[in-house]
């Protein structure tokens, strides 16, 4: 039987611990990525509307 590690995931396999690791890094750097480039910016599509005070 393999040596289990325990990881934040559980025991596991070292193969499996790695590819936990390079799953969190790759996620985390594209979540940094999405929010370096404005992808879940709220306010990057709305439009302005201007008020007619005299109404």
């Amino acid at each position: 039987m393999a040596v289990m590690i325990h990881s934040k995931y559980g025991y596991e396999p070292p193969e499996w611990v790695q590819a936990d690791s390079r799953l969190d890094k790759w996620y985390k750097d594209k979540k940094r990525r999405a929010k370096q480039h404005g992808a879940f910016s709220l306010e990057k599509n709305k439009k302005v509307v201007i008020k007619n005070e005299r109404c």
